[in-house]
Order: C-alpha cells, then structure tokens, then sequence
C-alpha cells in the first residue's frame, strides 16, 4: 500500500479533516510495517520476479537438453523433486507473511508440470507423438498429442492455487490453455488441417476462456482473472486477426469486434481489453488509409496521426474512466449485473 500512499498524501488528509493530526504518521508507520503482498513497480519486485522467470527458462527449457541424456526416469525424478522444492519453499516463503516471492516459486513449480508429464508418458510407453520430437518442439509445433501434459499442467495449476493463492499462478495455467487452443485443431479436424481451420478453433476457445474468466472475476479479493484474460484474448484477438478476408465487409466486422473490446474495457475496468481492442481497430484504420493514400507522400502522416488519436483517447479515458464505467453500467440490465460479479466492483 506505501507504493500508492506516501507522508505528502496522508498530510494532505489531515488537511482535509479526514484524518485527525497525528494519525497520518501512526497509519504511515502501520502501513510499512506490513509485508507487501501486491506486486508492484519496486526493484525487489522486479527482481523477484525476473528470478522465477531464470528459474522457469533454466529448469523448463535449457537444462532439459542435458536431462534428456540421462534417460526419461531420471527426467521424470529430477522434475518431481524440483516442483516439490520450489512448491515448499513457496510454502515457507508464504507463511513467512513473503506472498510474492512464495507465490512466484509455487508458479515455477506449476511450469515444470509440462516436462514431468512428458517423461513419464515416455517412460509409461504412452507417448502419443512420433519418436522424433522432443520436449522443446512442445514450444515449437501443433500436435494433439501434447494435450495430456495441458491438462496436467491446468490439473496442478489448480492444486496449486489452493495451497499458495497467487494470481501470478495462473500464468503457466494460462499458457497452457493458449497452446491448447491451438492443439485442438487436430482433434477437431484432423490432419492435414489448414490455416483457417486453426484460426476458427483458436478464435471459438479464446471467447470460451474469456467467458470463463469473466465469470471468475469479481469473486475474490484477489485478482486470478487477469491471466485467464491475457490466454483468452491471444487466442480470440489472434485468431481473429489471422483470418483471412477478401470482403470490406468482414473487415469492417472485424473493426466493429474490437469496437466491442473496447467497450468491455470501459465495463470491466480492464485496460488489457482496451490494448487488443485499439490494435484492432488501428490495423482495420491503417488498411483504409492505406487503399484511400497507396503510394502517397502523405500515408506515413496519416499513419502517424491514428497513432496520436490513439493515444489521446488514452488520455481521455484515464481522466474519465469512472465517469464512463459509471455509465455504461447503468445501461446494463440487472440481470446482467447479478450474473457478471465483476460488473458490481
């Protein structure tokens, strides 16, 4: 909280009769005496976090080359050991009052779930996929056979979140659940499947997650449903984008969904909305421009004007936001307001 509050702020309180004089001081003294358990721009945030992210790309990605030499059971033991470690030492770190860097240990766990699921299908004699790809093609290609370790990691993720309650938790979850969307195009249309095959699929269970997501918010004092807002967006935006069309019309549709994005923004008080909705909207702007000024000295000063107008409606929605919250919200209906908790925040 003393990232957002400091001496000058609650001074000003005291000024205002908020604050009887003397309890700014106390209140300051009780506020950094607590362990901060929201994220924040600080250098100790920065480094627990750029922490985990070594340890996730150390253990998940470039020790696996040396692993694989020593066979698959011993693959298998050395993954297991690693996210029961980091899982107990996020463990200790967390009742310790240290929720961050706990939380973001117990993430790190949750990532190695891939690696471990696909030693011990190997070592089972279940692995689905042909002989030739290894665990760091999980990262690289398309292939229905990775869904087990999917389902593993969103299975553990789950585990985890109820021993360490971090959003940032939800992060591996959410990666998974974005590379599901794309490994589901074989199971719904087989192999071969084309380009648009893979959009759709990707498109359907982006909306799906984001659903999801929005029933999830609001429902705890912290925040879980911004990464499952983040995988849901990547699949939806990005398969939605990715489609081809040869009609104005379906790319004015598609300005018009980013339109919608932009709104649900403003609803839900979600700037991740607003940053794929203005994307949106600001590709379909720059093709218009681009057919009405082809080749013209004047297209780079177009282009440059959307991105000023892009940011100037930034502005204008950080000063009102709440005015415009306020008001959409009183244009919903009630049952939609009871059905969506995030909508009562």
């Amino acid at each position: 909280m003393t990232d957002r509050f400091d001496a000058a702020d609650l001074a000003r309180a005291v000024q205002a009769g908020v604050l009887q004089p003397g309890q700014d001081r106390a209140l300051l003294d009780f506020l950094q005496r607590q362990p901060q358990a929201r994220p924040s721009f600080q250098l100790a945030h920065v480094a627990y976090y750029f922490g985990a992210m070594l340890i996730i790309a150390a253990m998940g990605w470039l020790l696996n080359e040396a692993w694989m030499r020593i066979g698959d059971a011993a693959l298998l033991a050395i993954a297991l050991l690693y996210m029961g470690a980091l899982t107990l030492a996020g463990l200790i770190l967390w009742r310790r009052g240290l929720q961050i860097p706990g939380g973001l240990l117990g993430a790190a766990a949750v990532s190695l779930t891939p690696l471990a699921a696909f030693a011990a299908q190997r070592l089972l004699g279940w692995w689905p996929l042909e002989a030739g790809l290894d665990y760091h093609d999980y990262y690289v290609y398309v292939r229905g056979g990775w869904l087990t370790m999917e389902v593993a990691t969103l299975l553990v993720g789950l585990a985890m979140l109820r021993l360490l309650p971090f959003p940032f938790i939800v992060m591996p979850m959410a990666l998974a659940l974005w590379f599901m969307s794309m490994d589901l195009t074989e199971w719904v249309y087989g192999t071969p499947f084309e380009w648009a095959e893979r959009c759709r699929v990707s498109l359907w269970f982006g909306l799906a997650v984001i659903l999801a997501s929005l029933l999830a918010d609001g429902r705890s004092r912290r925040d879980f449903a911004f990464w499952g807002y983040f995988a849901g967006l990547l699949a939806f935006w990005g398969g939605l984008s990715l489609m081809d069309s040869d009609s104005e019309l379906g790319k004015a549709l598609y300005c018009l969904i980013n339109l919608v994005l932009i709104g649900c923004a403003v609803a839900l008080r979600r700037p991740l909305f607003m940053v794929f909705g203005a994307l949106g909207v600001a590709g379909y702007l720059g093709h218009l421009v681009h057919r009405v000024f082809q080749d013209s000295l004047g297209f780079p000063l177009i282009v440059s004007l959307i991105g000023l107008g892009l940011i100037a409606l930034g502005i204008a929605y950080q000063k009102r936001r709440e005015g415009l919250t306020a008001a959409m919200r009183e244009r919903l209906p009630e049952g939609l307001l009871r059905l969506l908790p995030a909508l009562r925040r």
